[in-house]
């Protein structure tokens, strides 16, 4: 990066801060009258070198008290201590954290020292990489650069300022690798060495989800990151099921791109780019991590073919294993198997033409937990998953068939949820006594109503109570 190409970046990250954080200007001016040095730090600056548009902003005041700076922010609105303990200040309707240089002690729950006259290469220094250990003075337009962050970026490599720090925070390892995703960086040969025997079983599945989080939902290839767990040797040590995909056979006919592992790393690089908000952005990563994962006790040789017959059925508690050791929410584990229970029936539907009823019922066996529009989004991801000389996903207007899968779901009216039933129990009120009799007849009506395509309440009353 240059030095004019460097000025023009930081400052549109000056008019940006200016644009979106009105207040931030007149807080920062409070400040340089009292004697504080406000510093835009972390990814905010990072990212403006990399020309990402701007989502948070850190500031890092020095020269003032954390009381002194509490009562400044004071002048601007309430001011929330959202985390005193570590030198963390909000004002309210600002989503801006204010904070001052702190040196902390080890162990997950550190002594933290507060130093308002901290050096800035100090105060840098606990963090993670380089990259995120600058800052950008808001009132000269100054880009503090300590650990030449600039220069680890231009040559896309993650290196540590302190490894001591580093080592202290095992969270960091899975920072790492969401970094490496969602920035398609590589670590230097000591981060890597560090990251090959970094102790990690104090770090709680909450604490990893977060990092996967941010791998699955900012990176445009989270295969990066998951590639590099098995490079260093630990994708075995965690996440032992999809380790174990490595190295098993598929037909070449269907899946011309290797083997499970590769052609899972393909499916989940095209299920993030699907334009989706994000809690459903990370079912769908889950889900295309997990489709196959069946594979490993099934996959056997027929008739001289590679097949792997009922591996949606067997994925299921696999899937549930390697869940748990990412998150602990039960709805997403829930939805994500029920996902991979069904994740081969769009391709089959229409290769089988498949009538009305099977959609019914299928859109019947997703609910509540998702729908035919969103397994047709797994699908997709699947057939993208394919690619044999690009270790990336096909293009997505090769999957024919599973618009053809849409498009029919669409005209049984089943796309986006179940067909509601025709008869409820005030239907039969009078008729018969409610209790379990009435809801075997109303499950029969709903059978009888999808199988022989009854649209009409009448007609289906007098079927059911014959």
């Amino acid at each position: 990066m240059n030095s004019t190409t460097v000025q023009e970046k930081i400052q549109r990250l000056q008019e940006q801060i200016t644009a979106e954080y009105p207040l931030v200007r007149d807080i920062v001016n409070a400040l340089d009258s009292s004697g504080g040095r406000a510093l835009v730090v972390g990814g905010a600056v990072r990212d403006a070198l990399l020309e990402v548009p701007l989502k948070d902003l850190d500031i890092e005041v020095h020269g003032i008290s954390l009381d002194q700076l509490q009562k400044i922010l004071e002048k601007f609105g309430h001011v929330r201590l959202v985390g005193k303990q570590f030198g963390v200040l909000r004002v309210d309707g600002l989503d801006v954290d204010w904070s001052i240089p702190r040196s902390d002690g080890s162990g997950r729950k550190p002594k933290v020292i507060f130093d308002p006259h901290m050096s800035l290469k100090e105060a840098f220094r606990r963090r993670d990489l380089t990259m995120n250990a600058m800052g950008l003075d808001l009132v000269t337009n100054q880009l503090e650069d300590p650990f030449d962050g600039q220069r680890d970026l231009q040559l896309r490599v993650l290196k540590v300022p302190d490894a001591n720090l580093f080592m202290e925070d095992p969270l960091r390892f899975f920072r790492v690798m969401q970094f490496i995703g969602r920035f398609q960086m590589k670590p230097d040969q000591e981060l890597q060495e560090m990251c090959k025997t970094m102790d990690l079983s104090s770090v709680s599945v909450e604490r990893i989800y977060g990092e996967f989080e941010k791998l699955l939902l900012k990176s445009s290839a989270p295969s990066w990151g998951i590639k590099w767990l098995q490079e260093i040797e630990r994708l075995k040590e965690l996440l032992p099921e999809l380790h174990d995909t490595i190295g098993i056979e598929q037909d070449p006919h269907w899946h011309p791109e290797g083997d499970v592992f590769e052609h899972t790393m393909q499916a989940v690089d095209a299920a993030v780019e699907e334009d989706l908000q994000d809690e459903a952005k990370i079912i769908l990563a889950l889900a295309a991590l997990s489709h196959d994962l069946g594979k490993v006790t099934t996959t056997k040789i027929i008739n001289g073919r590679v097949r792997s017959p009922g591996h949606d059925v067997e994925g299921v508690s696999v899937a549930q294993a390697l869940l748990s050791r990412i998150t602990n929410t039960n709805e997403i584990k829930e939805t994500v198997c029920k996902l991979v229970r069904y994740h081969m029936m769009p391709g089959q539907f229409v290769s089988n033409k498949a009538g009305p009823a099977a959609y019914k019922r299928l859109a019947k066996k997703l609910a509540p937990h998702t729908t035919l529009d969103f397994l047709a989004k797994l699908a997709r991801a699947d057939k993208r998953g394919r690619n044999p000389e690009l270790k990336k996903p096909l293009a997505e207007q090769s999957v024919v068939d599973i618009a053809e899968f849409l498009k029919r779901a669409q005209n049984v009216r089943v796309l986006y949820q179940p067909e509601p039933p025709l008869l409820t129990g005030k239907d039969l009120l009078g008729i018969v006594e409610p209790g379990p009799k009435m809801g075997k007849l109303l499950q029969k009506a709903y059978e009888l109503q999808i199988e022989e395509g009854i649209s009409n309440k009448e007609e289906l009353k007098i079927k059911i109570l014959k």
